[in-house]
């Protein structure tokens, strides 16, 4: 794979003195037009020692505005990395839309050094490979132009790179026994990068593989090579922006495009509901939440006494979880006036207020717009032995972004992939996830909305949107209905909460957060190790 880059290529300094301003220039350019497009540009530059990764990296921060650039190089993770999912420094640091991002020792590095040093098996860096590929993907597919370059150098190459280096007293430094430990190790070096560049250079992210022994030839080659990527890539989104323009004018000016006749008999068609981009098939008679039974109640007392209970429980475990490093994310998802916010702090009341943050989800900022839409939700993971609570979460995208046509179809649909690995990513770094829907019937929902108009402290909640999300209930009941059967997986099920009796759903959702903290801490402790006795006033009666 590799003899293509070692053959020995190089430029004469004229050459590069004569090709580097145009170049510059051209760079410049490119870069002020894709200020204004709508996708980020992600430069991943990995290779072999001594091949110029950083070098490349801070000539294009010389060679382009610095301003639109962000450069992100990692080492090994932090305390506070580490109490995260390991995408999360990755997620944290990416670009917005019209930037650039430079990575170095990107999500690459950990997994070829550790396979190379024995920490991991072939099965496990397939593993570690496999979530890459999935990451850039969803990158990818929002629209993100990756480009990737593998500077390598031969054997000899190499080893002449650092003695050269060793041999300057201004760059001794740069050479470490590190470097010399994987020098000798060469060949596994090789062989494992090889299987990652065949494993992870698909369409939507493929690699560039730069010799780099000619500082000339790979400056201008990697200077090249993104110049014409992100001309072609900002070639097509203008294209597609004039398209739109056009499309747009002929349905203000009231031309309809020409649709033929259809031929032979008349079918039967299924209900739709035509909305923004989307067409939308009306939700079936029967459903998930129609099978509920929504009679379920609690009386005060029972209420009183279960909660007195299960709060105890709750303080006990959540202090646990706290020693022991163990995280929670708790999500509220439901209708209008279904108790989300009351479920919500019959929880809270339970924890250490320095220990949980309750986010609420609304619009996203200008900011969150110019990212992928999961970013945000990165953003506000916690450290370990914290929990977070969403009020409303990424669930938005299968949802109201659905239903409004703030989302195309292409991008709800492929949005339920998106969440599932997303939330494999937390499961599997020991995050307790628990997922609620808190579902009212219709005829509750309108009886709830009526008492917030007479109560003088809760009109505000009753909102002109919650008036108009009501008038598409059945849409949104068909979109809860695909979202549970396609996010509900045996990593990260979703709760069903009967909600109609206020009191009875709020014990289920302690009582469920409860169980699965109680598991998770089990797991923590193993199987030898007692947890600590409730006090007598807190126990089950």
């Amino acid at each position: 794979m590799f003899e293509a880059a070692e053959l020995g290529n190089t430029i004469d300094k004229a050459t590069f003195q004569a090709q580097v301003p145009l170049l510059r220039t051209q760079l410049l350019e490119v870069q002020q037009r894709l200020r204004h497009a709508t996708f980020p540009v992600i430069l991943v530059f990995a290779g072999v020692d001594g091949a110029g990764k950083s070098e490349t990296a801070n000539l294009v921060n010389e060679w382009m505005d610095p301003r639109w650039i962000i450069t992100r190089a990692y080492g090994v993770p932090s305390d506070e990395e580490k109490e995260r999912p390991a995408f999360w420094r990755y997620w944290r640091d990416l670009p917005p839309r019209g930037v650039i991002g430079c990575f170095l020792s990107s999500w690459y590095s950990q997994p070829v050094l550790d396979h190379v040093h024995g920490r991991r098996s072939d099965p496990e860096l397939d593993l570690d490979l496999d979530r890459i590929v999935s990451f850039e993907r969803g990158l990818a597919n929002d629209g993100a132009l990756i480009l990737k370059f593998w500077m390598h150098l031969g054997r000899e190459a190499q080893k002449q790179r650092f003695e050269t280096l060793e041999a300057d007293p201004l760059t001794r430094w740069r050479v470490t026994k590190a470097d010399w430990d994987h020098w000798r190790m060469y060949d596994q070096f090789i062989a494992t990068a090889e299987h990652t560049i065949m494993r992870t250079s698909v369409g939507a992210a493929p690699w560039q593989i730069v010799e780099g022994a000619d500082f000339r030839y790979r400056s201008l080659t990697v200077g090249k090579l993104i110049k014409d990527s992100i001309e072609k890539r900002l070639a097509e989104f203008e294209m597609a922006q004039r398209v739109a323009a056009e499309i747009a004018l002929e349905e203000s000016s009231g031309k309809k495009p020409f649709k033929p006749r259809s031929k032979g008999p008349a079918k039967d068609k299924k209900p739709t509901a035509a909305n923004g981009r989307n067409t939308i098939v009306l939700a079936p008679s029967v459903s998930i939440l129609s099978k509920l039974d929504m009679t379920q109640a609690l009386s005060r007392k029972e209420y009183e006494e279960k909660l007195e209970t299960y709060q105890g429980r709750l303080n006990r475990l959540s202090r646990e979880a706290h020693e022991r490093g163990v995280s929670s994310i708790l999500v509220f998802e439901g209708w209008d006036a279904a108790g989300k916010g009351g479920a919500i702090r019959r929880i809270t009341a339970a924890l250490d207020s320095r220990s949980y943050q309750v986010i609420p989800i609304a619009v996203p900022s200008d900011e969150e717009k110019a990212h992928h839409h999961l970013w945000r939700f990165w953003r506000h993971l916690s450290r370990a032995g914290r929990q977070t609570i969403f009020d409303r979460s990424w669930y938005g995208r299968v949802l109201v972004e659905r239903i409004e046509g703030f989302a195309t179809e292409a991008e709800w649909m492929r949005g339920y992939a998106e969440i599932n690995d997303f939330e494999e990513q937390l499961v599997g770094h020991g995050i307790v996830l628990v997922k609620y829907w808190m579902h009212i019937t219709k005829e509750e929902q309108l009886r709830r909305f009526k008492r917030r108009q007479k109560i003088s402290y809760k009109q505000w909640k009753l909102t002109d949107e919650d008036w108009r999300n009501r008038e598409k209930w059945d849409l949104y009941e068909q979109a809860v209905n695909d979202m549970i059967a396609r996010t509900s997986t045996s990593v990260s099920p979703w709760t069903l909460v009967e909600a109609n009796g206020k009191r009875f759903a709020r014990i289920k959702t302690i009582a469920t957060y409860c169980d699965k903290l109680e598991e998770a801490l089990g797991r923590a402790r193993g199987e030898n190790e007692a947890p600590a006795p409730l006090p007598r006033k807190m126990r089950s009666r």
